[in-house]
């Protein structure tokens, strides 16, 4: 089911200028085109990320190097430009799509609506421009709330000073669901279910028999691998996996008991039974600085030689 909302004579939140530039990369292992600017040809699978944290933003002095935006990857496939999640990273995208001074047409996927995930959405620039047209995906809450609810409910007072009738942008909710499969041109989508705790959605995407796989917000309390998560990965190119967060604040999402793996080591196990090419672990704990990541992709990279720690920034090429 779809719903469309437009309006007009909106104001349009004020952003920097983005001030990345460079052209993309195109090694095979995701560290070596880290910090290049997603500048592709329309022929071409490429994704970035803008933001890579977990549950809140962690700005300061020692989360330079990996960022402190939460969740948001950019995709371009083809001639579809498709964005997972819309953390505060969504918001330092949007700047960056109105300085390219084109018409922004996106399709912006929600895996589920945590803050961490939803909370750049008030503050997408290009959302309230009247030539932008975005198509909007989510599953259903728990509570039956669509995403279209849920976003709207974001931006009532007192949470937000502006409701998301005054964004001036055509806007396509779509409700989906593990098991749909959703052509974009040449691109397929296929949402998968990750979570029962959250509902949340992984998604498969494939073009040109190339494959990326976005899987993070696993379900933590799993003592082995889910042979849906198996079937999830299997053979991509590229597996985005939620491989680094751990908070003993939370006590069913802490550290891991005893004989429970670490999240990352699960990533790993996933990746080498799926065949997967790269691996790029995703939604990093907001109290570790960039020393400690930096620490935990060498135990990474010593179990599997093509993973790496997302960076805001990085930007890989899978053709």
């Amino acid at each position: 089911m779809a719903n469309t909302v437009s309006s007009s004579n909106a104001l349009t939140p004020a952003c920097p200028r983005d001030a990345s530039n460079g052209d993309a990369s195109r090694g095979d292992a995701p560290r070596d085109v880290a910090q290049a600017e997603l500048l592709v040809p329309a022929q071409a699978f490429a994704l970035k990320f803008w933001g890579v944290r977990g549950n809140i933003p962690a700005p300061g002095a020692d989360t330079v190097r990996y960022g402190g935006n939460t969740a948001c990857v950019e995709v371009l496939a083809g001639n579809q430009r498709l964005i997972f999640d819309g953390g505060t990273g969504l918001r330092v995208l949007g700047c960056h799509l109105l300085d390219q001074g084109q018409p922004v047409n996106a399709h912006l996927f929600f895996t589920h609506t945590h803050w961490d995930r939803i909370q750049g959405f008030p503050f997408f620039a290009p959302a309230f421009a009247p030539e932008t047209h975005l198509d909007i995906y989510g599953a259903p809450a728990l509570n039956g709330a669509s995403i279209k609810q849920r976003l709207m409910e974001q931006m009532l007072r007192p949470n937000f000073f502006k409701p998301l009738q005054t964004m001036a942008a055509t806007m396509t909710f779509h409700n989906i669901a593990a098991g749909d499969s959703l052509t974009l041109g040449a691109v397929t989508v296929e949402p998968w279910s990750l979570n029962h705790h959250t509902s949340a959605l992984g998604y498969r995407v494939t073009w040109q028999n190339r494959v990326l796989v976005y899987a993070t917000d696993t379900d933590p309390t799993q003592t082995s691998v889910d042979p849906n998560l198996l079937m999830l990965a299997a053979e991509a190119d590229v597996l985005i996996f939620d491989g680094t967060y751990a908070d003993a604040a939370y006590s069913d999402y802490s550290s891991p008991q005893q004989g429970q793996p670490d999240p990352w080591h699960l990533g790993i196990e996933i990746a080498q039974a799926s065949q997967v090419k790269h691996l790029v672990l995703f939604h990093h704990n907001p109290c570790h600085s960039d020393d400690q990541l930096d620490q935990l992709e060498h135990q990474v990279q010593a179990s599997f030689a093509n993973a790496c720690l997302a960076r805001e920034g990085m930007t890989l090429n899978l053709l």
